[in-house]
């Protein structure tokens, strides 16, 4: 029941911006080059309804692939970083300067290794989200309480016990968060490199009706793109509230 109030708010208030959408814009008489009426965005979605899917598909499967690579690797990282503070110290550093290259300049080297196949869409989404799992996954385990961490030890409890029981719990929270972070960078990054040239993405529609301005279909483009970046967003919510649903101290 708790959760019911939290589950209506964001619905009713997309049911507001779509009829405010679908009235005022054509009431106000605003330039369709700015905000085309949202009649003209749903026609011309359902004009290329097949592409629409294939390259709705097509970012999810890159998005997913780069998230799930990018999360693993990120904890896996963020783990040996909390617990051999050296490597923290000396490779941090390089990831938080590797993460200000541009995208656009990573993802064009990616492509030069890989071309333009789906491998290198995914490399740039895992470029993308593996660096917010692995700072939340290192603070995350900072935030063990060292008395209990000793309490535990006292009593004969082995390291493996004391990650699982104390130490993972307890970063969970934190973990959580760099998740969501980077469940939207990894779709970030799978659309960027989709710029580089391919036939199915939204990334692709997009460039193309970029160049040819057609923008009621970049609107449909803008809207796909939300919807596809909500759903893992909103499965990872939904796994918070039920599985990790206390908070770090």
């Amino acid at each position: 029941m708790e959760e019911r109030p939290s589950l209506i708010a964001p619905v009713a208030t997309a049911i507001v911006v779509v009829a405010a959408w679908w009235f005022l814009v054509p009431l106000l008489g605003i330039n369709p080059r700015y905000l085309p009426s949202l009649s003209t965005v749903v026609a011309d979605g359902l004009s290329i309804r097949s592409d629409l899917v294939a390259g709705f598909w097509r970012t999810f499967v890159e998005t997913a692939l780069g998230f799930l690579v990018g999360s693993l690797i990120g904890f896996a990282v963020g783990v040996v970083f909390a617990y051999i503070p050296i490597l923290e110290r000396a490779f941090l550093p390089i990831l938080v300067a590797a993460q200000t290259i541009p995208v656009i300049a990573f993802g064009a080297i990616v492509v030069i290794w890989f071309g333009n196949t789906i491998l290198a869409k995914v490399v740039i989404a895992f470029y993308l989200s593996f660096f917010p799992v692995t700072v939340a996954t290192i603070r995350g385990l900072e935030t063990v309480d060292r008395d209990r961490e000793n309490l535990m030890r006292s009593f004969g409890a082995s390291g493996r016990q004391i990650f699982l029981k104390l130490a993972l719990p307890t970063a969970l929270p934190l973990i959580m968060v760099g998740l969501k972070i980077g469940v939207s960078f990894s779709l970030a990054g799978a659309i960027v490199g989709e710029f580089f040239g391919d036939t199915v993405g939204l990334g692709v529609l997009l460039i193309q009706a970029l160049y040819f301005e057609q923008v009621p279909r970049i609107w449909v483009l803008i809207v796909a793109c939300a919807i596809l970046g909500t759903i893992p967003y909103a499965l990872l919510v939904l796994v918070e509230r039920r599985w990790v649903w206390w908070r770090a101290e």
